[in-house]
């Protein structure tokens, strides 16, 4: 069963590679997803979290990027890249826990990796969501986001740039100026995913241990054990 499984992956993250994400990946992925909830348990009574990733020029692409999108103490002892989605259970799901483990801990940078594999709303989220990085209010929006039950739209996104004291028309007009270069970072993210054996969200990449799935405050402190154990 796990043969099977493992030949899946390597074939879906062989066409995601080659082609843009569509409507297809999207449901098998989100299947991945979905299985991420249940793998959570696993990874959680694991004395391991993950695995180590064996090559450091691909983990400091990602985790050492000029432009990257980040919260947190800039020399943090543990950087951690969260690759999410805004409409995956499973994501929303974990960032509470994230959010407290992260808190607790005090010495986590993280790193935003949008990766939106759920169809068209959850593109345009990420679109907007980067957009407002440049009003210095992305971890709002992006925490408003995971939280937020509404069906995304328009008037949702708006509402959310808003209430996090953005700016609603220059988060319009950001993307219309820079909608290249944001569909290049999301391309690059879901790059990264794959290159790092994720088949989908929520995945977290640790220094040099991956972990795919809702992992709760506890796997998230080993996780960042794990990482500062291998540095």
């Amino acid at each position: 069963m796990l043969g099977v499984a493992r030949r899946a992956l390597v074939l879906l993250r062989r066409d995601l590679l080659r082609r843009p994400i569509t409507r297809r990946h999207a449901i098998n992925l989100g299947i991945a997803a979905a299985g991420g909830l249940g793998l959570s348990h696993l990874l959680t009574r694991s004395r391991v979290i993950g695995r180590a990733i064996d090559d450091p020029t691909l983990v400091s692409a990602m985790l050492n990027a000029d432009d990257a999108i980040v919260d947190g103490p800039a020399g943090a002892s543990v950087r951690l890249a969260v690759f999410s989605d805004y409409q995956c259970p499973a994501c929303r799901k974990s960032f509470p826990e994230m959010e407290a483990a992260v808190a607790k801990d005090g010495d986590v940078l993280v790193i935003y990796q949008d990766w939106p594999i759920f169809g068209p709303a959850s593109e345009k989220a990420a679109y907007v969501a980067i957009a407002t990085a440049e009003q210095g209010i992305y971890s709002v929006v992006h925490r408003k986001l995971m939280y937020d039950s509404r069906p995304i739209n328009d008037v949702m996104l708006r509402d959310l740039v808003t209430s996090a004291g953005g700016d609603w028309r220059r988060a319009e007009r950001y993307i219309a100026t820079h909608r290249t270069a944001i569909a290049r970072r999301l391309r690059q993210n879901g790059e990264h995913a794959v290159s790092i054996g994720l088949p989908g969200t929520p995945g977290y990449l640790a220094q040099h241990y991956v972990a795919l799935g809702a992992l709760d405050r506890v796997g998230f402190a080993q996780l960042f054990k794990q990482a500062r154990e291998l540095a």
